[in-house]
């Protein structure tokens, strides 16, 4: 017999973290009044209600991660730097890929259908239960990740209860040629080669990316191969701009499924499935527009995404191989009139939302084709009051319709569906800065996410389509500090009704997907940066969250999946020599298993820290750097489905070095 036992830290131990977390940032004011105005934290710019905006009408309460943060940390992704710089917490992937399921405030196993990515204003959220491809945008060529949480729906639809993350990628600035290489090699075989190029003339540029990558992964049979392309052109002036771009992406994956707890204490590289494999291509074509006339500002996106993604699970009976083909097409107008009311800074923003998605599939099992079509209105007004407390104040609502059908002659009974769902949603938002250093701020309102044709095809009552998700958002937090070193902590509460969610104790424990009895996210999170040193900058972020049922038979249960603690710390080395050094850390609280809905497992799955870092050294145009994740070789998982079971172990430790030359 075989004992496991596993460390945990004190109950106390979280608030003492977030404590020392906070307590750095405050600690380091004395060095901070001996900074010389250029070493500040760098000034940015993001994007206010889906235009870009000044300081002054920021998203209240975001999370912004820099290029220059992103570099620095030698991420080679986009997923990666929401993960390590951003604070999100993730989960691995389920097929080797970088792709992890990102978890904004705690929603478990359906985290990515419970917040909204968008990457230049086009939403590239899917509609089907799947990651979004992250890993297919050029990392060199993202200005800016925006990090929104709570719920968001008024701008961004369905499925933002959890939050937006919001991608920017660069603009031409000025004339000229650039571009860059990179080469990386590591272990597991991985290797990868992407480069950069843009070119810009008065008013036209061009630019293109691609980006080669082989790994084989830490597990049996989890090889994965990815080749990215992307290229866009633009005309710009000071009236606005217009343009498209191209993203294309290649995947071959090969799955190495879950293990028992008794087969990851033996060896958690190992595989039980060593002869399934899958694919996926992807083509993205987006044309847009930004014009300014006089005080307004007017904006569009047309995008179209064709992917088809292939499986093949080979069995005792023989193999078993689908294909599904999947198609996207939407267009999102907006305006934006920006001028003074009654001597008041105003902004007014409105826009369409409009969006087709299909998908048919070819399987021995199946030959379904799932359409859904959604229209949206929406309104926004934001005033500014008190400029000398920089008062904000605003008000949105969101009107949203769906039409969704389904047929599948291949299904038992026979699916077939057609059904329409209405949506509202609304918010409320302000903030005032009490002293010259601290501003508070509130938010509250109403959000809302629809199941997708994946969930509505297993469901209870065949045919029936679930409800859709609603939830009532709450939250109040306050930002202390300057240009040097800032503090942010909220406090939140969402009581969602009707949470769409897989339920494995129905259908004699094979479980379908449903509504649930009602139930809550609450918690409290904090965010701080600080230049602790001339040469030294921390960042730091701490969530809580519990997240349980209000009502029903599992009433005061709580969720699966969903870690009570996380802490994420970095801190960076940044001289003038040319050289820079970044090290991170991660802890994450213990959570249980994915089908602990009684929450009556003998166990738990057991928390733990990772560790990366990397030096870089410039010399002249070209940059050698040295990195490593998971440093302490810890043995973990993010992903388990099962009581001691289900395991999909995360990787070990890996060591990589890569050359970059700029040009």
């Amino acid at each position: 017999m075989q004992i496991t036992v596993t460390r945990r830290l004190p109950a106390s131990q979280p608030l003492v973290l977030a404590a020392a977390v906070s307590l750095c940032f405050v600690a380091a004011a004395p060095a901070l009044a001996q900074t010389t105005v250029g070493q500040s934290l760098a000034p940015i710019v993001i994007t206010g209600a889906r235009f870009d905006a000044t300081a002054g009408m920021a998203p209240i309460g975001a999370t912004v991660i820099t290029a220059d943060e992103i570099r620095r940390a030698g991420v080679t992704d986009v997923n990666a730097a929401i993960r390590k710089i951003g604070g999100v917490y993730g989960r691995n992937s389920l097929d080797g890929s970088p792709d992890f399921g990102l978890d904004l405030r705690g929603f478990g196993t359906n985290s990515i259908q419970n917040l909204v990515v968008v990457v230049d204003g086009v939403r590239v959220s899917e509609s089907e239960l799947s990651n979004v491809i992250l890993s297919s945008i050029p990392v060199d060529t993202v200005e800016r990740i925006e990090i929104s949480r709570g719920g968001a729906s008024v701008l961004y639809g369905e499925g933002a209860t959890g939050g937006v993350i919001n991608i920017v990628t660069k603009h031409p600035t000025a004339r000229g040629t650039g571009g860059s290489m990179t080469a990386e090699v590591g272990q597991f075989r991985e290797r990868e080669l992407r480069g950069t190029v843009h070119q810009a003339w008065d008013g036209f540029a061009a630019d293109g990316a691609v980006d080669l990558r082989h790994n084989d992964n830490y597990r049996a049979n989890n090889n994965y191969k990815q080749v990215d392309v992307s290229a866009g052109a633009q005309w710009f002036s000071k009236e606005g701009r217009m343009g498209f771009r191209y993203e294309g992406a290649r995947e071959d994956m090969r799955f190495a499924g879950s293990l028992s707890q008794a087969q990851f204490d033996a060896n958690p590289r190992q595989t039980m499935t060593p002869n399934d494999f899958g694919s996926l291509d992807s083509d993205r074509l987006t044309g847009f527009i930004t014009r300014r006339i006089g005080n307004l500002d007017l904006a569009a996106e047309l995008s179209h995404r064709e992917k088809t993604a292939k499986s093949t699970y080979v069995y005792s009976f023989g193999p078993s191989a689908a294909e599904y083909t999947s198609k996207q097409t939407q267009f999102s107008p907006r305006l934006r009139q920006l001028g003074e009311v009654a001597g008041l800074t105003n902004e007014l923003v409105a826009g369409l939302d409009l969006m087709r998605w299909n998908r048919v599939t070819n399987a021995s099992f199946s030959q379904a084709d799932a359409t859904q079509r959604s229209k949206a209105i929406y309104v926004r007004d934001e005033i500014k009051f008190d400029p000398a407390h920089n008062g904000r104040l605003a008000a949105g609502v969101r009107r949203e319709l769906f039409d969704k059908d389904f047929s599948d002659p291949l299904a038992f009974p026979v699916g077939q569906y057609n059904t329409s769902q209405g949506l509202n949603a609304w918010e409320l938002q302000g903030s005032y800065a009490v002293l010259p250093a601290l501003e508070a701020f509130a938010k509250a309102g109403q959000s809302y996410r629809v199941a997708n044709s994946d969930e509505n095809a297993y469901v209870p009552t065949a045919n029936h389509p679930l409800n859709a998700q609603t939830s009532h958002d709450l939250e109040l937090g306050a930002s202390y500090g300057d240009a040097q070193r800032k503090v942010t902590a909220r406090i939140f509460r969402s009581n969602l009704t009707n949470e769409i969610f897989f339920d494995p104790t129905l259908n004699g424990g094979y479980g379908f997907n449903t509504n649930l009895a009602p139930t809550r996210r609450e918690g409290f999170e904090l965010d701080g940066e600080a230049r602790v040193a001339p040469d030294w900058t921390v960042i730091g972020h701490y969530q809580h969250v519990k997240a349980t049922f209000r009502e029903g038979v599992n009433a005061g249960h709580e969720m699966v999946l969903v870690p009570k603690n996380i802490v994420t710390v970095r801190l960076a080395w940044t001289p003038a020599s040319g050289q820079s050094a970044d090290i991170g850390a991660q802890w994450v609280d213990q959570q249980r298993f994915g089908d602990d809905f009684r929450n009556d497992c003998s166990s738990q799955m057991p928390s733990f820290t990772t560790f990366d870092a990397r030096y870089a050294r410039k010399l002249g145009q070209w940059e050698l750097s040295v990195a490593g994740l998971n440093l302490a070789d810890k043995h973990y998982y993010s992903q388990a489905f099962q009581c001691r079971g289900g395991i999909y172990p995360s990787d070990g430790r890996q060591l990589k070095v890569a050359a970059r030359y700029d040009f």
